[in-house]
């Protein structure tokens, strides 16, 4: 009993909480556990052999594919085999077929300039080289550009994002710069460019006249010897020096004397041609017949 003129607290809920921690439903369901009777015979039983009977299905299903797989990889491998075997014989005659090209090429320039007139044939040999269709040698620039190494995830192994890659632009860029620069004949890795080669990216390959080239890439230059200074100091010779110090693009350029550039296939220009002029033909009116007078072939000129 409490005394007159004394209130009574009742405790509160922090203090209950600590008393009694546990919910009473904890221990009546510990208790309606403890009280049940364990199970016996086939319910004891049953988990178990479930377990095993999917464990035992599983590793027969692996078995069956691992051995299906292992079946299936002799001709997997010899298909593989005979791919990489084609693309080394058609390699070797593309090569083959380039150096009796270059054969021809070359005989066919002495009996031309055996034929012609001493003038006659250097003027022609001037154009030759200034259309990349000519060999040429002289002092120049080599650029070489390489891809950085690629850094593998830590924990799966992959190869992230790339970013001091040499992409196809970086390529158009530096041929662009040496241009600007004053040079007069550009190759990359041994292909001439002209008027009308394009460098573009196919998947992840690069591109140049529709043949492939792999890094490092080297852009060859010739031109007059301020041709290095100018280049260097280029946007194109920034932004590689750029890339190349923060995400490790390999990027170095040098002045080279005596350099020797091929020449260009030649390309297979295509010329616009006019349309057949269309024949009158007869109508109920005959105006197409009676007038004598047929439509221009570029769609009616004044």
């Amino acid at each position: 009993m409490t005394e007159p003129g004394k209130r009574a607290y009742a405790p509160d809920f922090l203090t209950e909480l600590f008393r009694n921690p546990l919910d009473p439903g904890y221990a009546d369901a510990a208790e309606q556990r403890r009280r049940a009777v364990p199970p016996t015979g086939w319910r004891r039983s049953a988990p178990r052999t479930v377990s095993v009977v999917t464990l035992v299905l599983l590793g027969f299903l692996l078995a069956v594919a691992y051995r299906q797989t292992m079946a299936a990889e002799p001709s997997r491998s010899e298909a593989r085999a005979g791919l990489v075997a084609q693309i080394k014989q058609r390699e070797a005659d593309n090569a083959r077929l380039t150096a009796e090209s270059d054969r021809l090429r070359d005989e066919v320039a002495r009996q031309r300039d055996a034929a012609l007139s001493g003038s006659v044939a250097a003027n022609l040999r001037n154009l030759e080289a200034s259309t990349g269709l000519g060999r040429v040698r002289g002092d120049g620039v080599v650029v070489r550009v390489a891809d950085a190494p690629t850094k593998a995830d830590a924990v799966t192994g992959a190869g992230g994002t790339n970013l001091g890659r040499v992409l196809d632009r970086d390529l158009q860029d530096v041929a662009n710069a040496l241009w600007s620069g004053g040079a007069e004949a550009i190759s990359i890795n041994g292909q001439r460019l002209t008027a009308t080669s394009t460098i573009r990216a196919a998947g992840g390959a690069i591109l140049v006249d529709f043949k492939p080239v792999i890094g490092p890439y080297e852009v060859s230059a010739i031109g007059p010897r301020q041709l290095e200074r100018r280049f260097r100091d280029s946007a194109a010779a920034r932004l590689l020096d750029s890339v190349a110090e923060e995400h490790g693009m390999s990027f170095d350029f040098r002045g080279v004397d005596d350099l020797t550039l091929p020449a260009a296939t030649e390309p297979q220009l295509r010329y616009a041609k006019p349309s057949p002029r269309p024949t009158p033909t007869s109508s109920g009116s005959g105006s197409s017949a009676g007038s004598g007078a047929s439509p221009s072939p570029l769609g009616g000129g004044r």
